[in-house]
């Protein structure tokens, strides 16, 4: 090769390195958003709304919508933030963000954004609920905009997630959320307004699972908790465990190989392991991989049905659930926003006579919350479960009572929207007169006249089925003969209770006690 020919090529490898670099910097300097802003989004009305993203490093990014504009600068980590002013209803709007790049969003509506959480039951999808076929069939409601996180369980804090809002539709509907698309549904027909759903539920999770780990460990009521996780961690191998399900599964195929020769019927198949580093019940597993990603973003408020999980801690979950609303409110810095929950509904077999429940306990300690925290409402949902079935398929009227909570408290609608509540108890004779709370129209009962699933104590504390008698508009009489001087009286105290009470509106009576004894889940942490 001469010189000049040397000259050329070197000059141009220049070039295209040069060219190779100039790409590569466009590239890297491109306007990222997170999965939760983005199209057909829905922007709560009313508030300030953060907007946010990523960018090259000191990077001034300018954001505008409906003659607002706004401009941040990208931090040495790349992220940027803005706020927007409040939005009137409707759209649809176009967002302009302009840094390194330019990108626009577009259909983006204003109204009303509620988280969808909790564990399976909030998780059931709209293809497993009742009448399914009809309510998919049905699913027009361009206004109603959906979008799902994926389950992700990480001790690491994530920015983002894999996913996109949808217009509410036949096609993007079956795998949402029931319990929050039936919520969705019932605001907006009685609103009015864009709705925005956000299901973020995980099957099976433990509420300690969506708490930010060091606000965990600044609590002293959950050292034990912890300190059983720290060992978990530092020990176990899921390499380990594989490898020893894998030799457990190749002697369990031998064992069916020959039970099958002989005509009988081969063993149990071994379950293959989970890993709880990675899983849904490992404290803030789920705060960081799910939830994490969408703090900031602007919400009215939070709709949650879990419990079933912690039902064996039901003591520990009186401090751990409102830790957790409170841990979400503070991180989210929207002040008390609205948290309304199902409680337990009735599940396992009926018992004859009455007997302890951890079910029932978690009920109280849902029940509890209400008084700990603002903002906070429970739908009961004592007649909807199914007793071999820990997934009840009516959530319709799951969603109906959340949002008989949501329309009345948040959105001024005259409707009545709380359960009946346990108030006072006053002792005449061997009668127990129950006076109680919040009970709309007046107390009732449901199929039969003759209020049931009352059972009273004396000081020896051992209950028995009571009798009782409606005796006014928020008044219960309850009696037994075999209790001359009752000191307790307890409503609804089971997995499964066979009640009857509710109120002229038909929301049933919340399950109580009027005793404050130990019960079975007390220091289970």
């Amino acid at each position: 090769m001469n010189c000049t020919s040397a000259k050329r090529l070197a000059a141009t490898v220049l070039a295209l390195s040069c060219l190779y670099l100039m790409n590569l910097n466009e590239a890297q300097a491109k306007i990222k958003l997170p999965a939760i802003i983005g199209d057909h989004m829905v922007l709560q009305q009313g508030q300030k709304n953060p907007l946010w993203g990523w960018d090259e490093p000191g990077t001034k990014v300018t954001v505008t919508i409906d003659g607002q504009s706004h401009t941040a600068t990208a931090d040495d980590k790349g992220k940027w933030q803005v706020n927007l002013e409040p939005l009137k209803v409707g759209g649809p709007y176009e967002i302009t963000i302009k840094g390194s790049d330019s990108v626009t969003l577009k259909d983006v509506l204003a109204g009303e954004v509620w988280i969808c959480s909790g564990q399976s039951n909030m998780a059931w999808s709209v293809s497993a609920a009742n009448d399914a076929d009809l309510e998919i069939m049905t699913a027009n409601y361009p206004k109603i905009r959906l979008i799902s996180v994926p389950q992700v369980g990480t001790q690491e804090a994530q920015d983002d997630f894999n996913g996109k809002w949808e217009a509410c539709s036949p096609a993007t509907v079956p795998n949402f959320s029931a319990v929050g698309y039936f919520f969705g549904r019932q605001l907006y027909q009685t609103l009015n307004v864009p709705i925005g759903l956000i299901d973020n539920a995980w099957g099976g999770s433990s509420a300690e699972a969506w708490v930010n780990r060091k606000r965990l460990e600044d609590e002293p009521a959950f050292k034990a908790m912890l300190e059983k996780w720290k060992k978990t961690e530092e020990t176990y191998n899921h390499d380990q465990a594989v490898a020893a399900y894998n030799k457990r599964l190749d002697q369990w195929k031998a064992a069916a190989k020959n039970a099958k020769a002989a005509g009988k019927n081969p063993p149990n198949r071994p379950r293959a392991p989970r890993n709880p580093l990675t899983g849904n019940h490992r404290p803030a597993n789920i705060y960081n991989g799910v939830l994490h990603p969408t703090i900031g973003y602007g919400i009215k408020g939070v709709i949650w049905y879990q419990g079933e999980s912690n039902a064996s801690r039901a003591y520990q979950y009186r401090k751990l659930f409102p830790f957790m609303i409170q841990n979400w409110r503070d991180e989210w810095k929207q002040g008390d926003f609205p948290f309304y929950w199902v409680q337990l509904a009735d599940f396992r077999a009926e018992k004859p006579e009455p007997a302890e429940s951890d079910w029932a306990e978690l009920r109280e300690a849902q029940t509890m919350t209400m008084s700990k925290l603002p903002n906070t409402g429970e739908a009961v949902i004592l007649n909807l479960g199914e007793a071999s079935d820990i997934h009840p398929k009516n959530k319709q009227d799951v969603a109906k009572r959340l949002a008989r909570w949501a329309l009345a408290k948040d959105y001024g609608v005259d409707i009545v929207h709380q359960s009946p509540q346990y108030k006072s108890m006053e002792v005449k004779g061997n009668k127990a007169i129950l006076t109680f709370d919040h009970v709309g129209g007046g107390l009732d009962t449901f199929d039969v006249t003759t209020p049931i699933g009352f059972t009273i104590a004396g000081e020896d504390k051992t209950f028995v089925k009571a009798n009782a008698k409606i005796v006014g508009k928020d008044k219960i009489e309850v009696w037994s003969d075999a209790v001359a001087k009752p000191a307790s009286v307890r409503y609804a105290w089971a997995d499964n209770p066979v009640c009857n009470v509710q109120n002229k509106e038909g929301l049933p009576l919340t399950p109580f006690r009027t005793d404050d004894w130990q019960g079975v889940t007390a220091g289970n942490e």
